[in-house]
């Protein structure tokens, strides 16, 4: 309720020589007081209601609206709705200046660079910024210890090394423990490897997530995307689970898109047993390294992908290849698909 404020005042006091406009009580003991029968009517006037605005349409599927990834979020801002910007953002638990922001295309420079960096990681897992700079230098590319560090943590890689026991999990991520360490893995399904990695393009980048089985080192499901976060990671599960059931244990590594509960709770809920790799542990995820370098040299590195969807059809391409028609010596010379379907358990083979 809006109104205006009219007052009427009256003053039955002395005033003072000092300050003749001060009202004076009568006994005179100062310029403090009020004067005497001072009178204040309100006299309201009233407006019509403002009209209720609804908060935008969250997707009633989520129970709070930061499980989701900052890009989806952001993509449910309608600019439109009588909603200010500003509370859409505090609904979506996002800051006002991520719904202006425009992303900055990465340099030729540095994308040419981060492949380079990408190529030195896979030869040699455990070189840091320092060596990788050094390793540059010898090779006529000049850049910065900083600049590397940057561009690796752009790409989503860090040196597999004994790191200090200085680093902390995400907020709110449990990190479970390692359950690989001394267990034969012998048949299909008993466990199950998921990794992200960088893959580069002729303009820009894009991140490609897999699940792989250890025994058979069958690629169950994949996903290329333009953003590392738990829903795609929470996707590529989900399809897996969909085509070849659940396995026993699922193993990550530390990475937040995997210790975010959005991931974690899928996984759970199947009646799996989680497990995550140490911290620069490389041995711990060995198998998905392996394939990394593989799809990397076998058929990244030799294309110059011009878009997201010609990485995604290339990639699913070179993937079936892989699964069906590319033996592997230490697999009895069989394919991944051949080991997959001859180490499954008579039971789920009869399902």
């Amino acid at each position: 309720m809006i109104g205006f404020i009219t007052l009427d005042m009256k003053s039955t006091g002395k005033r003072s020589a000092g300050n003749p406009h001060a009202p004076f009580d009568e006994a005179g003991a100062g310029n403090v007081t009020m004067a005497v029968g001072m009178r204040a009517t309100a006299k309201a006037v009233e407006y019509p209601p403002e009209p209720k605005v609804r908060a935008p349409v969250l997707d009633p599927t989520r129970k709070r609206a930061h499980q989701g990834g900052i890009a989806e979020r952001k993509a449910m801002i309608d600019r439109d709705h009588k909603l200010s910007i500003t509370r859409q953002a505090s609904l979506l638990n996002i800051s006002r200046g991520t719904v202006y922001y425009l992303p900055q295309p990465v340099s030729p420079a540095d994308l040419a660079l981060m492949r380079r960096i990408d190529e030195l990681h896979l030869k040699h897992p455990f070189m840091g910024a320092r060596q990788l700079r050094d390793q540059l230098d010898r090779q006529g590319i000049h850049a910065g210890r900083r600049h590397i560090r940057t561009l690796m943590l752009r790409i989503g890689i860090e040196a597999l090394a004994p790191q200090p026991g200085t680093s902390k999990a995400a907020p709110g991520h449990k990190i479970y423990p390692y359950l690989l360490r001394n267990l034969a893995i012998t048949r299909a399904n008993q466990v199950w490897a998921l990794d992200t990695t960088y893959i580069p393009m002729a303009r820009g980048f894009v991140y490609l997530t897999a699940v792989v089985d250890v025994a058979s080192r069958c690629v169950l499901a994949h996903k290329v995307a333009i953003t590392l976060e738990a829903s795609h990671a929470k996707e590529v599960i989900e399809q897996a689970f969909a085509r070849y059931g659940a396995p026993e244990i699922v193993n990550t590594d530390q990475g937040s898109q995997f210790t975010a509960e959005e991931f974690t709770s899928v996984v759970l809920a199947k009646g799996c047993k989680l497990s995550m790799d140490g911290r620069g542990a490389w041995r711990d995820n060995v198998f998905v390294e392996r394939l990394w370098r593989s799809v990397k040299y076998e058929r990244v590195y030799l294309r110059a992908y011009d878009g997201v969807s010609a990485a995604r059809a290339d990639i699913a391409d070179y993937f079936s290849w892989y699964n069906t028609h590319r033996p592997h010596s230490s697999l009895e010379r069989l394919t991944p698909n051949e080991k997959y379907l001859k180490t499954l358990p008579p039971m789920k083979q009869a399902a």
